[in-house]
């Protein structure tokens, strides 16, 4: 049941059922093979499987795809293993380690030739890029970056262990040498988690969730081993052991002055050493550095919880120099202006970081989300976003799209706007229109992403850069800056005359944080460019005035001219 849920809730349960199955081939390997690992395996490897195949989402997977393979193939090799024990008291020792040293590899060569058969002939799906991911850390970057453009698939820092650890990476080493030096069949299951779980964690960050557990518990045991040492004389002291039957005899009769063969009598001074034991003042010191340690562990706990863990994505705070806290709520201001004030059959185009918030909070449709399934239709909107605008607005057209909505840090000083992941959306779209997109474009000859004015001409004139930008070279932020400076690249913009053609500026919060851009509509009749006629009448000469600053009275050309008539004579009347 438990690993029902596990399926049900959460796609890392491939963690588990590769790690139990891992558990029973070690026990394999020493030699701890019995009754009860034959059963609980048995019995959780079948009920298991067809619990998860309930699950409509996983269906078919746990036996056609080939990360679900290593489960089937231990359960197969237990078998065999099972019934050579059973046949070991029917059969000689010479022939039983003949038979048994046959049927084990046998056993192993079936199950690893027919899974590459299977897999070579389609029915088992090969290793997905995810999982190859887990163990060369360059694969995704190269083969698959819409995974490795995941700020929680980056490999894990030093610091990130400490932050989410805190004293626990000093001690976690300590409780898994205490399990190791004690082994038993439960304690090799939590080596081998506590081992595997390091590993993942340092390859991707997210994967901090599955060493967490492990790393509590084998801490505990650590820190209990400690006051058990420590705080454990005392009880001892109230419980003193069962002496000996010759000391006894001694204190009944005083006047036995001789020892017995093989004793060895003690001197006053070493009784009281032993009976001593560690020192109260070393047993304090070690107790309150404990205590200490937990007390500073539980204030870093409740610190980075309120801080770091319980804070909402979308609401944003910065803190003054006084201590006094500002919070910046331009992502809830932007889509609620969506929800306000769009139609809401509008389509957002956006970057996949911000398709759920969208969808969930201006409830309009995106293009993209954080399903990222669709690694192509993501690539589309990494190519609009590269390319220039018209190149972009045939994209937005054939998309149907209204609204682009950008995340923009250069005002506040925002480390994760669009900006700081526009390489990724250049490296996931170059994989699927190579010819028209190369990330080799948008560096300077000296192989820098510069936003300045020694930029890549292909970025100073891609469609994010100038959505992020717009207006921007207007603003001064403050005397020490020249207007255009960006807080988070630290530097002054190289394009500040930025104009658009087919979009207009719809919306910006009010840190510049969030902005929104409208897709214009197509004009009913397209612009015709005037031209001058062409003729081939001679134009005449241009009439200069004859007008100069002497002779004041004005003159008009072709002035109309009348002419006297003349009186009629009488005589000839």
């Amino acid at each position: 049941l438990f690993h029902l849920s596990q399926v049900s809730a959460w796609g890392g349960y491939v963690f588990i059922i590769n790690l139990i199955p891992l558990h029973v081939f070690v026990l394999l390997l020493m030699q701890r093979y019995s009754r009860r690992v034959y059963i609980a395996y048995s019995t959780f490897y079948i009920v298991g499987l067809i619990l998860s195949m309930q699950i409509p989402f996983v269906g078919f997977q746990p036996i056609r795809t080939s990360e679900h393979m290593a489960a089937a193939g231990v359960f197969a090799l237990l078998q065999a293993y099972a019934f050579l024990q059973y046949l070991r008291d029917r059969l000689t020792k010479q022939e039983f380690q003949t038979l048994f040293f046959l049927g084990v590899s046998l056993a192993a060569g079936t199950v690893f030739l027919s899974v590459i058969y299977l897999t070579y002939t389609g029915y088992i799906a090969p290793w997905s890029g995810r999982f190859y991911s887990l163990w060369d850390t360059g694969y995704a970057k190269i083969h698959i970056p819409i995974i490795a453009s995941v700020s929680e698939h980056q490999p894990t820092t030093w610091v990130s262990f400490f932050f989410d650890l805190h004293i626990l990476v000093c001690t976690f080493p300590a409780g898994l040498w205490f399990c190791i030096k004690n082994i038993n069949d439960e304690r090799v299951f939590v080596a081998l988690y506590a081992i595997s779980a390091v590993y993942f964690a340092g390859v991707m960050v997210r994967l901090m969730l599955t060493l967490t557990p492990v790393v509590c518990m084998l801490s505990a045991i650590a820190f209990s081993n400690v006051f058990e040492r420590y705080l454990g004389d005392d009880m001892k002291r109230e419980n003193p052991p069962i002496e000996d039957s010759s000391d006894e005899d001694d204190k009944r009769n005083p006047g036995n002055l001789y020892d017995k063969a093989g004793k060895v009598r003690k001197h006053v001074s070493e009784q009281e050493k032993t009976e001593e034991g560690l020192g109260p003042n070393i047993k304090n010191i070690v107790t309150m550095l404990m205590l200490m340690l937990l007390m500073m562990f539980a204030v870093h706990c409740t610190w980075v919880t309120s801080n770091a863990y319980s804070s909402p994505s979308v609401v944003l705070a910065s803190y003054n120099h006084d201590g006094t806290r500002n919070i910046l709520d331009d992502f809830r201001e932007a889509y609620y202006w969506l929800r306000q004030n769009t139609d809401e059959h509008a389509r957002v185009m956006s970057w996949w970081d911000y398709g759920y918030q969208i969808a969930g909070m201006a409830n309009r449709t995106t293009l993209v989300d954080n399903n990222t399934w669709n690694n192509s239709h993501i690539a589309l909107v990494g190519k609009a976003m590269s390319s220039n605008e018209s190149a972009a607005y045939e994209i937005m057209r054939s998309l149907d799209v209204d609204y682009v909505l950008i995340i923009f840090g250069g005002v506040i000083g925002y480390s994760g706007d669009d900006i700081n992941k526009f390489l990724w959306m250049v490296r996931i779209a170059e994989g699927e229109h190579p010819k028209d997109i190369r990330e080799s474009d948008y560096f300077t000859p000296q192989g820098e992403f510069r936003v300045d004015k020694a930029g890549s001409p292909t970025l100073l004139n891609c469609l994010m850069y100038k959505m992020s930008y717009y207006r921007f070279g207007e603003m001064q932020l403050d005397f020490r800056t020249p207007p255009g400076f960006d807080r988070t690249r630290n530097a002054e913009i190289g394009n500040k005359d930025i104009k658009f053609k087919h979009l207009e500026e719809a919306f910006t919060s009010e840190h510049w944080l969030v902005r929104i851009y409208k897709v214009k509509q197509l004009d009913n009749r397209e612009t015709l460019d005037h031209k001058p006629r062409v003729t081939n009448i001679v134009p005449k000469q241009k009439y200069l005035s004859k007008k100069t600053s002497k002779r004041k009275r004005g003159y008009i050309k072709n002035k109309l001219i009348l002419k006297k008539g003349k009186r009629p004579n009488r005589k000839t009347v």
